[in-house]
């Protein structure tokens, strides 16, 4: 018996499968961000949409590492609702999530994170250029977000929402980044290609040297390749990174 098998035969009473796949999926997510050195104690957040329950959320209880994120012990909760710690949750991260999940139906899974290559671009005026094959997953859907302090006021997240539009990801200026998917496997890659792309073009930048940028044409035909990849043959890399994490700590499954 497998480990996706074992979890699907001891769900806990009155989950549904439905859930506990969305739970497992999440805290992979959080497994993830954790193994490429992405999170920062207890601090930021990925959060999911409960499958049959469209205003419901799934986050990390605020006082836990991400390392320890496991699918029983992730946090559900009604976007609606006035949250913060008292709750389990972060207040600025169920502010931010429950906005773009309320606002976004398309939107199934967030990732948002303060690394320093994420926070650097985050400062730039000029933002994402691009410079490279990983930037160009984002030509025409990145949006802009400018910094208003620590997100913790509600009127925040409808500004949030308008400057994310119906792009797959969002640099929140002197703040940090954001992506978005209707998937798990989704919103975490989108994630890693953002913050590799970052560091390309920090480390391009650093030299002074001028730098090629690539045209628009070729730029919204390989956006159309990468959106062919994604929905064939790119889809495979999400057992594969589970494999990762279950050779390592499989626990995230519990």
């Amino acid at each position: 018996m497998n480990l996706q098998t074992k979890a699907a035969a001891a769900l806990p009473a009155g989950m549904n499968a439905q859930e506990w796949q969305a739970r497992t999926d999440l805290a992979a997510v959080y497994r993830l961000v954790a193994r490429y050195g992405w999170d920062d104690v207890i601090y930021n957040h990925c959060s999911m949409r409960v499958p049959g329950e469209a205003r419901k959320l799934l986050m990390k209880r605020h006082e836990l590492l991400w390392t320890e994120v496991t699918a029983s012990n992730l946090v559900k909760v009604s976007m609606d609702e006035d949250l913060d710690e008292r709750a389990g949750v972060n207040r600025p991260g169920f502010t931010l999530h429950s906005g773009v999940l309320r606002g976004r139906a398309d939107v199934n899974c967030a990732v948002h994170v303060h690394t320093r290559i994420g926070m650097a671009i985050a400062g730039l005026r000029g933002g994402l250029r691009m410079l490279s094959q990983e930037a160009v997953r984002f030509y025409g859907c990145l949006g802009y977000h400018a910094y208003e302090g620590i997100t913790e006021d509600f009127s925040e997240r409808e500004r949030i929402l308008a400057d994310l539009g119906d792009h797959r990801a969002l640099i929140l200026q002197n703040h940090g980044v954001l992506t978005v998917g209707k998937t798990a496997r989704e919103a975490f890659v989108m994630m890693r290609h953002l913050l590799e792309a970052a560091e390309i073009q920090i480390m391009m930048q650093s030299t002074g040297a001028e730098m090629v940028e690539i045209p628009p044409p070729v730029c919204a035909k390989t956006v159309e390749q990468y959106n062919r990849h994604d929905s064939g043959r790119g889809a495979a890399d999400w057992s594969a990174y589970l494999r990762i994490l279950d050779r390592v700590d499989p626990s995230y499954r519990s």
